[in-house]
């Protein structure tokens, strides 16, 4: 099999800082799969590492089975990424720049139209179309990313975040976007603290707790083999947080 996303023992350090300690998991064809961990586990350097924004110290990042630092070019044809910050350029107009990343990506024309027209009708954008993305809120930057991501209709879609800073019909939109872009054949692997759209959202879960993998399996399976807690509980307890209920009844008391 061809793993959409295929990493093997990754490893990436800051001075003496091991932010991501020998790493490896896969990610198949069809699978929607939750990155989870708590702040500076490193989430966000994994995935540096995978769309090759960072270059690893140790290890191997492929993408559809091509590896992202011998061949980068061939590599990020297979996927889109989005931030959890989208910079874009603020003096083009949405649309703009929906066309550039279609010229990017070599998407033909007609079929840019239609997509983008499409899209931007989606997520209620069409009457902001023409404004420079200077003027956008955070959240609909995103959506724009978001647009931008799937343009190319790429096999893999790798998301930092993808649901801050929009509102519940939007991140609804990007939710069953996702899925049906999984449904498709395809795949997607994206990180956040929101624990309920994973849980909701995922066939499977990634926790990185201190660079290392520390669970990789389905939400179903994690939650039988720790008495149905909920993913949240399940979270807590795996990466240390689980005192988290004790200190909340200890300032109750301290009150």
């Amino acid at each position: 099999m061809t793993y959409m996303i295929e990493v093997k023992g990754l490893r990436k350090e800051y001075g003496e800082f091991t932010a991501v300690d020998h790493i490896t998991f896969n990610v198949k064809p069809g699978e929607i799969v939750g990155f989870l961990g708590p702040n500076g586990a490193g989430k966000t350097t994994t995935i540096k590492m995978v769309t090759g924004l960072l270059v690893p110290d140790e290890g191997h990042a492929l993408v559809t089975g091509i590896d992202i630092q011998k061949e980068p070019l061939q590599a990020k044809a297979q996927f889109a990424y989005v931030p959890d910050t989208p910079n874009l350029y603020g003096k083009l107009k949405a649309i703009e720049y929906l066309h550039f990343m279609a010229q990017l990506y070599h998407v033909p024309a007609a079929e840019a139209d239609e997509r983008i027209e499409k899209l931007l009708d989606i997520f209620e954008l069409t009457s902001k179309a023409g404004t420079y993305l200077d003027g956008f809120s955070h959240g609909m930057q995103q959506k724009v990313a978001i647009i931008g991501a799937l343009l190319h209709n790429p096999q893999v879609i790798l998301l930092d975040e993808p649901t801050v800073g929009l509102d519940p019909r939007s991140a609804r939109l990007v939710k069953d976007l996702l899925a049906q872009h999984c449904a498709d054949g395809n795949a997607v692997f994206f990180s956040s603290h929101i624990l309920e759209i994973v849980e909701n959202m995922c066939d499977r879960v990634i926790i990185i707790n201190h660079g290392k993998i520390i669970a990789d399996a389905p939400v179903s399976d994690l939650r039988h083999l720790k008495g149905d807690q909920s993913l949240e509980d399940i979270f807590l307890e795996l990466t240390g947080g689980k005192d988290v209920d004790d200190m909340v009844k200890e300032l109750g008391h301290a009150g």
